[in-house]
């Protein structure tokens, strides 16, 4: 039970965005299954019935997960409850937003029995019934549930967002398994109609609702980038003008489709692929606000824009490493040593416990500690950049292994990042992991080794599969994606948000990158010619925004 308190906090982030994931493809598959694949199935013929038939499997799994994954949330706040105000399990799990999660699962449940046995066919009502009781828990779980005021129409806006959300996002998992029935240009521009008009009225209510909320959570420009949830509502509204860029490309195919049947339709699945990965962060990111406090309720610690534009400001790299010696850690641990060997009885409680919720002490070495590690990681990735430029123009042969930096990088990330923990500091491998900043830079160590290992055996002709290809760049997105629900624990919100800030524009950066590099792949050339030439730029901006990184 006490390491469950130590990493709730990092557990609720990923159940957050495993919940809102599942929700979208359950939701989204609701009303694609209700607006498209029954409408259209007689019109295709045996298209049509494959369509149903898919649309319908997918979306039994997308509510199981969502069933799943909400049963678990559930009972972890339950148990959490129990334990921080001392009163039974009982006790606990008739908490209003305990009971609330269980109708999510139930619902979800009874929407994998109604597909699975397709009771939906008899009864066209059931399924959009099932979705608003859903709705109708998901609401309390909302911020707007815990205001008191405008509550009612709060609670009403993130669920009509919510719906939006999943028609367009969530329903694109939907979109490609169509599309990959279609076998001619008069089927999919009847899919790819009617999935753009449902897409384009989901955008209207997303804009309409968003904004409503943002007039109540935001309440002055300064909480925009004066707070850590204006500065990820900055970021979910850049990812969504480029979702909208991909989204109007498809429409455009679309219309083609209409008049010709030489319209690029393997391109927009291949969009479409692309706004699926970068929907997935945007849900992921949108998660994220659920478990930050709404801006407006944060007046004070707001980092002016002033102490903003100078932590963005470049300055020198940091090339030489203090000593390790020397960090808030290390003295604390000499500290604490002295203090026993001379007998101290209160010495124990100076010694740092990895995930009890105290926060590492930090100094100015620390803060030069970080920028070094910063830096030298951004001399790694603007080599890696650059190499794989190089390899394009076909001049330098030995190009070709620039993945094999990764795995440099990966172990310096390891070594480096935590100087408390194993290898340098004196908490060990395990132990240490019940922190949650450390164990999500161990996951970005293993990300970085998978994708490395994988590219450099895929350059070398070690892996021939085009699958083995595609490792690479959903690996790199799904770094990106990850590192915009990374957080630092150092005790200060100003600090924290800063950093955040310097944080922001690599995630986004990799996450672009990752899909340009699927784009190169996927797309049938030279369409990818210009994609293959982004992703080594992009890399290249990542590494200049590291060299040039600073938190003093």
């Amino acid at each position: 039970m006490a390491l469950l308190f130590d990493i709730f906090g990092f557990l609720t982030v990923l159940l957050d965005g495993a919940t809102m994931m599942a929700l979208a493809f359950t939701l989204g598959g609701v009303s694609f299954l209700i607006l498209l694949a029954r409408p259209l199935a007689g019109a295709l013929g045996d298209v049509g019935e494959l369509l149903l038939g898919r649309t319908r499997t997918i979306l039994v799994w997308s509510a199981f997960a969502l069933a799943v994954v909400a049963a678990g949330r559930a009972v972890l706040e339950a148990h959490v409850l129990a334990g921080t105000l001392d009163v039974s399990l009982t006790e606990a799990l008739g908490a209003l937003f305990v009971r609330a999660g269980f109708v999510v699962a139930g619902t979800a449940a009874a929407i994998v029995v109604v597909v699975a046995t397709r009771l939906d066919q008899h009864r066209p009502l059931l399924l959009p019934l099932i979705a608003c009781m859903m709705l109708g828990a998901l609401a309390l779980l909302t911020h707007g549930a815990s205001r008191l005021e405008d509550r009612a129409m709060l609670m009403g806006l993130i669920v009509v967002h919510l719906v939006a959300m999943s028609v367009w996002l969530g329903g694109l998992p939907y979109f490609l398994s169509a599309l990959a029935l279609t076998r001619d240009h008069v089927a999919g521009h009847r899919v790819g109609s009617r999935f753009s008009l449902m897409c384009l009225l989901a955008v209207i209510v997303l804009l309409a609702s968003g904004l409503g909320m943002s007039f109540v959570y935001i309440d002055s420009p300064d909480a925009v980038y004066g707070t850590a949830y204006g500065a990820m509502l900055f970021t979910k509204l850049v990812m969504f003008l480029g979702l909208l860029g991909f989204g109007f490309k498809n429409m455009l195919i679309v219309r083609r489709l209409r008049r010709s049947p030489d319209a690029p339709v393997m391109v927009m699945r291949r969009f479409a692929e692309v706004e699926l990965g970068v929907g997935i962060a945007v849900i992921l990111s949108a998660a994220s606000l659920t478990s930050l406090p709404p801006a407006v309720d944060l007046k004070q610690d707001r980092v002016e824009w002033q102490a903003v534009v100078e932590r963005l400001t470049p300055v020198m790299p940091r090339l030489v490493s203090p000593d390790h010696d020397q960090l808030a850690i290390s003295l604390l641990a000499v500290k604490l040593k002295a203090a026993q060997e001379a007998g101290d009885a209160k010495a124990a409680a100076l010694a740092y416990v990895p995930g009890a919720g105290v926060v590492v002490p930090f100094n100015a070495v620390d803060i030069a500690w970080s920028e070094f590690n910063h830096n030298w990681s951004g001399i790694l990735v603007l080599l890696i950049g650059f190499l794989a430029l190089f390899e394009k123009t076909g001049w330098v042969p030995i190009a070709r292994h620039w993945p094999l930096l990764f795995l440099v990088l990966a172990g310096f990330v390891l070594v480096r990042a935590d100087p408390e923990a194993w290898p340098l500091g004196h908490l060990g491998f395990w132990e240490s992991m019940r922190e949650p900043e450390i164990t999500q830079h161990r996951i970005f160590a293993a990300i970085t080794i998978g994708f490395g290992l994988f590219e450099w055996a895929v350059r070398v002709g070690m892996l021939k599969s085009e699958r083995a290809a595609l490792v690479f760049p959903l690996l790199v997105a799904a770094g990106g994606t990850v590192m915009l629900a990374h957080s630092h624990a150092l005790g200060n919100i100003r600090q924290e948000l800063l950093i955040e800030w310097t944080h922001i524009p690599v995630a986004v950066f990799g996450i672009v990158s990752g899909w340009a590099r699927w784009l190169e792949l996927r797309l049938p050339p030279p369409r990818g010619r210009f994609y293959g030439l982004l992703w080594p730029v992009l890399f290249i901006l990542i590494g200049a925004l590291l060299t040039v990184y600073r938190e003093s």
